[in-house]
């Protein structure tokens, strides 16, 4: 670094060379690619600490002093920053401005101890004027968001190494607790449970389609429904409770009643109208997104999960398209007021802006630090169409999401209006009355622009769609036509999705949202949460998580706890309460609160069966065991017997094994067990089977040869007689069955003996090299169907190929070079050197899927990600944050002992 430049350090490399050519020439610009260090594993403290710092790292007895070492990657580019340093006459630490990033630029000034000033630089868009306006307003580090953020770390390391252990003893090893993972896996758990204890309501009406008494009127047909009959009120969907019972008194007929009203109506064939009302009315704009809205949104328009629209969102704030993603904050700045407000009179007319700009008040419970919203960056927008060509898809997508829901809110109010009639037929005696409504825009003004989604609502059957209806008046005769008798039973509440999840946290103030996609992320990959479309469906395995939490740590994943201590956090942020202070009532407890240590302290017996046993019903138990969960049934004929195992299917949901289910899967057939006939090599027979780990077959001995007894009647069972034993000679072991699984597109039900043969010969030898000499086989593996010669493995492209592959065409297989044939090159794209390594990247296709590489460090492209959509900069990010995460850790090598002889005696 020349003498007397300025360093620059940023998180991210990507940020790197944009801000770089803003500042120039007497700035160097270099990342710390996140965190350079963290609180130590117990491996990393040394033994002098060990005592104080042993199991935390974190010394509860003295202030709760944590003990920080820095990764490897960290350590290489810890080197590289005091390097540069070196020649630095001002340091400017330029990570994000939250609470991370100000933790991040504390660590860097601990570990750095630069001996030239050092100043704190932040801005919220990267574009030229904010880098250059940071530059000339810099300001101290704020040392309370630091002990805001340190304390959340020891209070999550604290939490779930106290509580995880727990788990693993009596639910199942691997599985973990955290402060905000274990209150969004319970509310998952009960909104299933809700579904689960929710008794269904049916009920009837009559829908119709009604049309003026006029030549042109059949084209003018509008849809109505039965509202009241002899001026009852029917029963709507919303006037059952969970029990399925009624919450105030409505007229509920059953379907013979409503058939015959419905055939006495058609009969009458005509309506009159009795009351007509319009009413106006305004829609206004959304506000710019948040961090939490964005990912909600995302999730409702491009079904993007928070993880991927956070991601994208990351790329698009490093490539200088948007404002910071992570905010609480609903304002936008002067300049960006103008910028939204100048564009939608360009594109949409001057009515289309209200005449005084909009502001916004957040009402986030926990508002963090003060950004400004997600928006466009700059002070002139860039319409999506102009940055097409500079943006993958996916980023495309949300830039025009961005772009519309910010132009929307500075636009004016949508207008509208309402109008509702009601029509009055008499039919068999009952006087019945048909409703309609229809809603006309006046106005559409920022409706122009973006309309925001809307998550799935238990009320939505009672909706009818939109519609607009013809001119009448009250007075005139409606022919009705179409009279449909309608049968409807009452919904549970709909399942979160990720949208709803991120929306429901944030209302009860449960962590931030810049960590809403982590923790979605990590309840998915502990297998406590899965996906069925959007929804999100809760495990058994979750089921027994929440159970031992609620029995036993109560108050750990209590909301209105969970949501008190982001409060705590922020009032640390603020400098209004003491970290350490905090921290030793949290922990120790105090005379409000029980402390999580003596919680711990005072588990007393956790009786693991029952925790991970559910009754269904009479009928069953469900249990979770080591492979998941199962249904044991008792024997009928001895209760105190062995009791019966019945495997519960991996796409039932909880609230779908209702005891009548569960009766249909005890006396379902045992899958399986099939006989498909006769090994002509050896005589066993061949039979399939449906396991734990999926379908298989199996060779086993054919029965022994029985006898009739002519005398008697009696069946003999002729035994071989065994060979007599060697004295002294060691008890054989009997070998093991062969056993294949079936591929993926066979089923116990139609494979044949034939093909189960083939299975049980896998691996099939293919031939002999020529060249080599070495023999090539086509097998089936954990990934897939490949071949094999010696230690170099090819990748088939179906199951199909590992029976039908010719020696010709596994050659050709070989022939190209590994991973598919490419030409010269393997690589599916190349990129410029890599600002860290100062490699060149290229983007793969692996075994395992597609990567992007320098040649010392590998990451694998994200699964939803389009791989031949990579850019340079996103490949540098992976990489990146590949090297952020460290070398993966192998498995400790098993230890064997050589057992020594007995002495003789």
């Amino acid at each position: 670094m020349a003498e007397g430049k300025k360093l620059v350090i940023v998180e991210s490399p990507t940020k790197m060379k944009s801000i770089q050519g803003y500042l120039g020439d007497g700035y160097e610009v270099l990342s710390s690619v996140g965190h350079i260090r963290d609180l130590a594993d117990k491996k990393s403290i040394p033994a002098d600490k060990k005592e104080a710092y042993g199991k935390y790292s974190i010394d509860i007895d003295n202030g709760f002093d944590p003990y920080y070492v820095e990764s490897e990657r960290g350590k290489k580019t810890v080197a590289e920053l005091k390097r540069a340093l070196k020649g630095a006459d001002e340091l400017l630490l330029a990570t994000d401005e939250d609470r991370e990033g100000e933790a991040i630029a504390w660590h860097l000034l601990q570990t750095l101890k630069p001996k030239v000033p050092v100043k704190r630089m932040v801005f919220h868009e990267i574009t030229k004027d904010a880098i250059q306006a940071a530059v000339g307003n810099t300001r101290e580090l704020d040392l309370a968001l630091v002990d805001a953020q340190e304390t959340r770390r020891i209070l999550d390391r604290l939490y779930g190494w106290d509580v995880s252990p727990v788990l693993w003893y009596k639910v199942q090893q691997g599985t973990s607790a955290g402060r905000v993972q274990s209150a969004a896996t319970r509310m998952v758990v009960d909104r299933e449970r809700e579904r689960m204890a929710f008794v269904s309501a049916s009920y009837w009406d009559i829908e119709a389609l009604a049309a003026p008494n006029r030549p042109q009127g059949l084209d003018e047909s509008f849809s109505t429904r039965l509202a009241r009959v002899d001026g009852a009120v029917l029963a709507r969907g919303t006037d059952f409770d969970d029990r399925g019972e009624l919450k105030k008194a409505v007229l509920v007929l059953d379907e013979a009643q409503v058939r015959e009203l419905a055939a006495a109506i058609e009969a009458a064939a005509e309506a009159s109208v009795t009351a007509l009302e319009s009413k106006p009315g305004t829609r206004s704009p959304k506000p710019p997104f948040t961090t939490s809205t964005l990912q909600q949104e995302a999730g409702r328009k491009l079904s993007m999960s928070a993880k991927h629209a956070m991601g994208v969102a990351q790329r698009l704030y490093e490539k200088g398209f948007i404002t910071y993603m992570r905010t609480d904050s609903t304002a936008l700045s002067t300049q960006a007021v103008q910028a939204a407000r100048e564009q939608a009179v360009t594109l949409y007319g001057a009515q289309s802006v209200p005449l005084n700009p909009r502001t916004y008040r957040n009402n986030s419970k926990n508002a963090q630090e003060a950004h400004e919203a997600i928006r466009p960056s700059g002070e002139t927008f860039r319409t999506p169409s102009t940055v097409s060509g500079e943006l993958d898809r996916d980023e495309l997508r949300l830039y025009d999401l961005i772009w519309k829901r910010t132009m929307a809110s500075q636009m004016a109010d949508a207008k509208y209006e309402t109008t509702t009639v009601t029509l009055e037929v008499t039919a068999g005696g009952r006087r019945a009355e048909f409703t309609a409504s229809g809603t006309v825009y006046t106005f559409k003004g920022f409706l122009e622009a973006y309309e925001e989604g809307r998550d799935e609502k238990r009320s939505d059957a009672d909706k009818s769609d939109d519609q607009s209806l013809p001119a009448m008046a009250v007075g005139d005769v409606l022919r009705l036509r179409e009279v449909e008798p309608k049968g409807h039973s009452t919904s549970p509440k709909p399942r979160y999705t990720e949208a709803s999840l991120v929306k429901a946290l944030e209302e009860k103030g449960i962590g931030r949202p810049s960590t809403f996609a982590s923790i979605i992320d990590v309840i998915i990959n502990r297998g406590y949460v899965t996906k069925r479309g959007q929804a999100l469906i809760p495990s058994w395995l979750a089921f027994s998580v929440v159970r031992l939490l609620e029995q036993h740590f109560a108050d750990l994943v209590d909301y209105d706890f969970t949501a008190a201590l982001e409060d705590d956090l922020d009032a640390i942020a603020r400098g209004e309460q003491k970290r350490q202070d905090w921290l030793q009532e949290f922990y120790f407890g105090s005379t409000d609160h029980v402390g999580l240590r003596n919680i711990v302290d005072n588990l007393g017996e956790i009786d693991a069966r029952a925790l991970n046993s559910t009754p269904i019903g009479d009928v069953a138990t469900l249990r979770f065991g080591k492979y998941g969960p199962y249904l044991e049934v008792p024997d009928a004929a001895d209760p105190a017997g062995e009791p019966r195992r019945v495997n519960i299917p991996e796409d039932l949901a909880p609230d779908e094994l209702t005891p009548a289910k569960a009766q249909e899967l005890i006396d379902a057939p045992v899958a399986g067990d099939r006989v498909l006939g006769e090994n002509p090599a050896n005589g066993k027979l061949v039979v399939v089977k449906d396991g734990r780990f999926g379908p298989y077959v199996q060779e086993a001995d054919p029965p022994a040869a029985e006898e009739v007894d002519e005398a008697t009647g009696e069946v003999v069972v002729v035994e071989q007689e065994p060979a007599p034993k060697k004295r002294g000679a060691k008890k054989e072991v009997a070998p093991k069955p062969r056993t294949a699984s079936l591929f993926k597109s066979m089923s116990v039900d139609t494979i044949d003996l034939d093909t189960a043969l083939k299975l049980l010969d896998l691996p099939r030898t293919v031939g002999i090299d020529p060249d080599t000499e070495a023999p090539i086989t086509a097998q089936n593996g954990r990934y897939g169907p490949y071949l094999k010669k010696g230690t170099d493995s090819r990748t088939l492209q179906s199951e199909q190929q590992i029976f039908d592959i010719t020696l010709e065409e596994a050659l050709a297989v070989y022939a190209q070079p590994k991973y598919g044939a490419r030409g010269a090159s393997s690589a599916l794209k190349e990129f410029e050197a890599d600002p860290t390594s100062g490699k060149p990247i290229k983007l793969k296709d692996g075994r395992f899927g597609p990567y992007v590489t320098d040649g010392e460090t590998n990451a694998t492209i994200p699964r939803g990600e389009d791989a031949m959509e990579v850019t340079f900069e996103r490949a540098v990010q992976l990489l990146a944050d590949k090297r952020a995460k460290g070398p993966a850790k192998r498995p400790a090598a098993r230890r064997t002992t050589t057992r020594k002889p007995a002495a003789k005696k």
